[in-house]
């Protein structure tokens, strides 16, 4: 079973940009610690309410997902029609992963313009 294109690039993304924000994060936290300074904590309150809103968010698009792909298998069943256990697997899988990726992203280009 090969994943969708879609779920291919959320999963790299995830795969290579993630341990960038967390090393940018890092870094950041430690000079913050070093110089005195207090800007930091702005970071960490993004970086945990993030966090906690990409996990809400994800759980509701994978139960939407799993719904949907549920209606779809029922209403193939009722008219005779076939359906694909992959597509309905790999759509889930999407939904799941869509709001981490989509943070990631827009973390790493928040992270990547701001001067240091």
């Amino acid at each position: 079973m090969h994943p969708s294109r879609r779920l291919s690039n959320d999963l790299a993304t995830l795969w290579f940009q993630a341990p960038m924000v967390i090393a940018m994060r890092t870094q950041q936290m430690w000079m913050a610690a070093m110089t005195g300074g207090t800007a930091n904590a702005a970071e960490i309150n993004r970086m945990v309410s993030e966090k906690m809103m990409a996990a809400a968010e994800s759980a509701v698009a994978a139960n939407i997902a799993m719904t949907q792909q549920n209606i779809t298998a029922m209403t193939a069943m009722v008219t005779g029609g076939g359906t694909s256990s992959r597509r309905a697997a790999d759509a889930v899988a999407r939904a799941t992963v869509k709001p981490y990726s989509k943070r990631v992203r827009s973390n790493v280009r928040r992270l990547t313009r701001q001067k240091g």
